[in-house]
């Protein structure tokens, strides 16, 4: 427990309360961003294969270029439908992970050993199984 300054004034301390409600703004601004980004790829991917028609006879799988992250640059850059999607998804997927790191954070400031070692192994095997996918 802090005590009270001399002066009389209170110390405002980063609690519980405040940790929900930004961990839950973090969530939402999230979820809606990697909506907005998929929403946009898929409006540009309509607009691009208007008037084609679908071939059902022999099944594709997603393009080379987007099974790995360090080639998503040159087709965002480029403006390309299908690689914006997969960042929107990659956003969806990045929101929970950003979680776990603010909630790092927020246990670092609060001091509580515990849930920081918690949350550093949650965020430690979330990385590694990402990374190691790659």
């Amino acid at each position: 427990m802090r005590k009270a300054p001399v002066d009389g004034t209170q110390v405002k301390r980063f609690g519980d309360p405040q940790m929900e409600v930004m961990m839950g703004r973090l969530l939402q601004v999230g979820v809606l961003l990697a909506s907005a980004v998929v929403l946009i790829g898929g409006v540009l991917y309509l607009h691009a294969q208007h008037g084609s028609a679908p071939n059902y006879r022999s099944f594709s799988s997603e393009p080379a270029k987007l099974r790995q992250l360090r080639d998503m640059g040159h087709g965002l850059a480029s403006g390309d439908p299908a690689t914006i999607i997969q960042l929107g998804v990659l956003l969806l997927i990045a929101t929970p992970v950003a979680r776990v790191a603010f909630a790092l954070v927020a246990f670092a400031i609060e001091r509580d050993k515990l849930y920081v070692a918690v949350s550093l192994t949650v965020l430690a095997v979330l990385l590694l199984s990402f990374f190691r996918s790659q």
